[in-house]
């Protein structure tokens, strides 16, 4: 059983199915509200009602114009991708890391970098070669973009490299992600350290943070009991214990009173 089938597993078997999901927040058959700081390993960051991203979809699917043929929105979608990184890019669309990276490091070998926002504020993302980026869309499957330089895609062009192109998403999917990133450039504008340092005196006991991400203190053989105990308190936690999970942000600090209350001992 994957990480991800394992916490949907637990989840539904404590508390039933996920009736609504709106920022940060979980709603259950049962009543239960739980905090979600997994946020469906980033891509709900921004939080799961997705907002105009998802008003995007719906419009351009009631067009009809979800097959393979060309539209104009794969372009929106690199507009707006370098608006994010104030650079001209091509894009290239994987469904996995793994392969996203092959092309990556195949384009520019020396200059790939992976972006998380918030996370790396310290690059200067526009001098980066080639970039593996994960829009920000609150969906189950996972969708990476590989951002490079024209000039890099041409040299690796000319000099017979060979690298996957990637696939080709639908024009709703596209519309939606287009949004997801204008979403989230204007996110990077109004979130900051402010609004993830709060919850430090509880989380920083099992969790060390670098902005809104949290990287585990507790040993990886113990992680998995520490990921149930926090659902007993109302928390879903990354399952993975290799990713880190997210401040729910927005969320009242009273979220965390159960497992302020009920500490999980084993952790070091």
């Amino acid at each position: 059983m994957s990480d991800i089938d394992f916490l949907a597993s637990e989840i539904y078997s404590r508390f039933g199915s996920v009736k609504r999901a709106k920022k940060c927040f979980l709603y259950t058959a049962k009543g239960v509200r739980l905090t979600d700081m997994f946020q469906e390993n980033g891509r709900a960051i921004l939080g799961w009602e997705g907002g105009s991203a998802f008003t995007m979809f719906k419009n351009v699917l009631c067009r009809g114009i979800a097959g393979s043929f060309n539209t104009d929105f794969p372009y929106r979608t690199k507009r707006a991708v370098q608006e994010l990184f104030a650079s001209e890019r091509e894009l290239f669309v994987y469904y996995s890391k793994e392969e996203a990276f092959r092309a990556a490091v195949a384009l520019s070998p020396a200059g790939t970098n992976f972006f998380r926002p918030w996370n790396s504020v310290e690059i200067n993302w526009a001098e980066i070669d080639s970039i593996v980026f994960e829009p920000p869309l609150p969906w189950a499957e996972p969708v990476y973009f590989v951002a490079a330089k024209p000039d890099c895609v041409k040299n690796a062009f000319e000099r017979g490299v060979v690298f996957s192109t990637g696939k080709k998403l639908p024009a709703p999917l596209h519309a939606a992600i287009a949004r997801s990133v204008y979403n989230l450039i204007s996110a990077l504008q109004v979130r900051s350290e402010k609004d993830w340092f709060l919850y430090d005196k509880v989380l920083s006991k099992y969790w060390e943070r670098k902005g809104p991400y949290l990287f585990p203190k507790i040993l990886k053989e113990n992680y998995r009991a520490f990921a149930l105990h926090c659902l007993d308190c109302g928390l879903v936690i990354n399952p993975d214990f290799a990713s880190p999970s997210i401040v729910p942000f927005g969320a009242d600090k009273g979220v965390f009173t159960k497992l302020k209350n009920n500490p999980f001992e084993v952790y070091r």
